[in-house]
């Protein structure tokens, strides 16, 4: 790490320590050469994910996006911001472990829908129905049996 004060190329570390709940590194080091004490941060950089939609175009992966949508299909039912903020986060876990650097939109409302149906049937549904666009009652029946078949 080189030096903010002379330039030197060379510094030991200090302190290490995580800061913002282990997504950064707090380093204090000390140059050999001038002996100042100066503070760097580490942090991970993540590579972005692409969302390949239905219509084959692209774009990056929006949390907030998501978190929306399951808030929407969670409204008056008894599911907690915290849960679909730790669904979510499983879900951008999830993609981020994957060696796929482009996922298809019809991945991830699938994985919506597995982590909704064990959070809350009736959000599940919901989702379900926007998502599969369901034309009519029968294919929204179909859904709820194949849902009633599971238990």
């Amino acid at each position: 790490m080189k030096c903010p004060f002379c330039s030197y190329e060379e510094s030991k570390v200090i302190d290490s320590r995580p800061t913002d709940e282990g997504e950064k590194i707090r380093r204090r080091r000390e140059c050999i050469s001038c002996g100042k004490r100066f503070t760097t941060y580490e942090i991970i950089e993540s590579v972005p994910i692409i969302v390949v939609k239905k219509d084959k175009s692209r774009q990056a992966f929006d949390r907030v996006k998501l978190f929306n949508g399951m808030l929407r299909a969670c409204e008056k039912r008894p599911v907690s911001i915290e849960q679909i903020d730790k669904v979510v986060s499983d879900i951008e876990a999830d993609l981020q472990n994957s060696l796929d650097r482009e996922v298809t939109s019809v991945r991830i409302g699938e994985l919506v829908m597995d982590k909704l149906k064990e959070l809350d049937e009736v959000a599940y549904v919901r989702f379900a129905s926007v998502y599969r666009q369901f034309k009519d009652i029968n294919t929204f029946m179909d859904e709820l049996h194949k849902l009633l078949g599971e238990k």
